[in-house]
């Protein structure tokens, strides 16, 4: 309104049309005014900005929020549909912009081409990711929302896609920002896309001779008696190998505590290694049969070794000096 005021005012005072810039050629010899930039342009531009940013903020506040509310449509989708109109409208309003403030859009886009050209090779990985934040919105593949796993194992919650970078909340609360040709141009794991839940592992080993059945059941009591382990779908347990020192088991569990898992899965190792004690099952450590064939000569290398120690007989006692006898074995 008061844009809409001052333009008024300008239009009746006549300052609107006071030139603040006259864009000139030469034609013939004689300088002749191409186009000019005045007060009245200025203002107008401002008043066709201002009303830019209410016609969006209607669009997306007024008549997409009572459809959103009424499809039920999700976070992720919400925010692709108002990026993308938000995108369209500001492109629209610049041009709308620089048309009002007196500008010929035909001569700045000829003489901008071959600056643009060189720009856009000096920023080619930036338009990349312009295009790919695009693409993104398009598809949908990765939405605000979502928890998803990138390089390095670095997991996190998307809180935004933005027109060159993504920024994604960690399990250990740290934001990163990864640039959007990254979610597109690499392998990026999405555990949230199609339903939130998702399937994790947990294994252990037992020793030979437990009882199979009865780690079965415990295994399967333990996954089902923690709060934020599924009921349904149900945990499995699989008798996975034949160890070298164990019978390797493995429960597996569904849930929906993508950010906080690794908590989950300490807190089901804790329980199982607690109802193995209750129950008598023994987790084994690593260990190895040794059988040596041939004593003669470890024999020899043994009574090398103690009349070196200056042991006689392997009886623990030092040798009696005087020339004793060493007390080799024969």
């Amino acid at each position: 309104m008061y844009t809409l005021a001052i333009l008024v005012v300008l239009q009746d005072t006549g300052l609107s049309a006071y030139v603040l810039h006259a864009f000139t050629e030469v034609v013939r010899n004689e300088e002749v005014v191409t186009s000019k930039i005045t007060v009245g342009n200025v203002v107008f531009a401002i008043a066709v900005f201002l009303f830019l940013r209410l016609l969006l903020m209607a669009i997306t506040n007024l008549i997409l929020g009572a459809y959103y509310r009424r499809s039920k449509v999700d976070t992720g989708s919400q925010y692709a549909i108002n990026r993308l109109i938000t995108y369209f409208v500001y492109v629209v309003g610049v041009l709308l912009v620089l048309q009002a403030a007196g500008f010929d859009l035909v001569v700045l886009w000829t003489g901008a081409a071959a600056l643009l050209v060189g720009i856009g090779i000096g920023l080619q990985q930036t338009f990349n990711d312009l295009i790919c934040g695009i693409i993104i919105l398009f598809e949908r593949g990765v939405m605000v929302g979502d928890v998803v796993e990138v390089s390095e194992r670095q997991i996190g919650t998307v809180r935004k896609i933005g027109a060159r970078t993504a920024t994604i909340e960690t399990r250990d609360d740290i934001i990163i920002f990864v640039p959007n040709s990254k979610l597109i141009g690499e392998n990026v794991v999405n555990w949230s896309h199609v339903e939130r839940k998702a399937r994790f592992h947990v294994a252990v080993g037992v020793a030979y001779g437990s009882d199979t059945s009865l780690v079965k059941e415990i295994l399967t009591k333990v996954a089902e008696e923690h709060p934020r382990v599924l009921s349904m779908p149900k945990p499995i347990v699989r008798f996975l190998d034949f160890g070298n020192s164990s019978l390797d088991f493995e429960v597996l569990f569904w849930s929906r505590d993508f950010m906080r898992i690794e908590d989950t899965k300490s807190d089901v190792r804790f329980a199982i290694d607690k109802a193995f004690r209750e129950r008598g099952v023994e987790i084994p450590f690593p260990q190895r049969d040794l059988w040596i064939r041939g004593g003669r000569g470890l024999d020899r290398v043994i009574s090398t070794q103690q009349a070196a120690h200056g042991l006689a007989g392997g009886n623990g006692k030092p040798a009696e000096e005087g020339g004793g006898d060493a007390g080799a074995v024969q």
